[in-house]
């Protein structure tokens, strides 16, 4: 898992626009995300979501303060939902704002990924 901050690509003097905090919590790992989910933040996501060599990953990905997100963030969730699902682990996403949300239903992301209203109600079995 990668925490930290990446910078906008060329202008280090930027803030970050992807943050990502990372902790664990009852056997599962809680990512808080802040700031934009797209082509050029869309490798810091990608480092963070993967859980290889951990056994039977969780992952929790808090998107409450997630401000936009294309179609780099839908592709990435799938792809951790694939990965993790294979390694006998889930995804639950947490919180979306009601942008992100809108997003995720229209192409259909939340019909195969859990989504909960909640960060409490995607921390609860």
């Amino acid at each position: 898992m990668v925490e930290g901050e990446m910078a906008d690509a060329g202008q280090a003097s930027q803030p970050a626009r992807l943050s990502v905090v990372s902790a664990a919590t009852d056997g599962r790992i809680v990512l808080t995300l802040v700031g934009e989910i797209d082509r050029d933040t869309g490798q810091t996501l990608r480092q963070t979501l993967d859980a290889s060599g951990t056994p039977r990953p969780r992952i929790v990905v808090d998107l409450s303060r997630v401000t936009f997100m294309d179609s780099t963030g839908i592709n990435l969730f799938i792809a951790a939902h694939r990965s993790l699902t294979e390694a006998g682990g889930w995804i639950r996403l947490a919180s979306p704002t009601e942008a992100v949300m809108r997003l995720l239903q229209i192409v259909g992301v939340d019909a195969v990924i859990d989504c909960r209203e909640t960060l409490r109600q995607a921390l609860s079995n």
